[in-house]
């Protein structure tokens, strides 16, 4: 299931939010083999454009900045957006997904929070792109 290469790369993408000297050897080595391919698509789909990721995000958190997002909830939008936006998954798959990994990791809040953002980046009219 793809659930789990999902879970892997948010993992590693909510290390980087605290992280200058990654641990990923040590995540990696946790995650089973069929999980791996995927998950480093969705990281390196990330890290190859978290910029353009952050600034699509930016521009949907009107009166809010990336600083006050939940880190957990940050690390989500990210790997959602991230497979979205540059590995063309579905976006209801995706956010479905992404949804129920928040009911696991974060607060009860989360996953409206999550749901609406990412609603308002696929529903961009400028497709959500920076």
């Amino acid at each position: 299931m793809r659930r789990d290469s999902r879970i892997t790369a948010f993992i590693l993408i909510f290390e980087r939010l605290f992280n200058s000297s990654p641990v990923d050897d040590e995540i990696w080595q946790q995650v089973k083999e069929k999980d791996k391919e995927f998950a480093q698509q969705i990281f390196d789909a990330y890290q190859n454009n978290a910029e353009k990721v952050a600034d699509m995000l930016q521009k949907v958190l009107i009166g809010y900045s990336l600083d006050r997002v939940h880190k957990i909830d940050l690390a989500l939008l990210y790997e959602a957006i991230a497979e979205i936006k540059f590995l063309n998954s579905p976006p209801a798959v995706v956010i479905n997904e992404v949804l129920e990994i928040a009911k696991k990791y974060s607060t009860a809040e989360s996953p409206k929070f999550i749901n609406g953002v990412l609603s308002k980046i696929v529903n961009a009219k400028d497709g959500g792109h920076a």
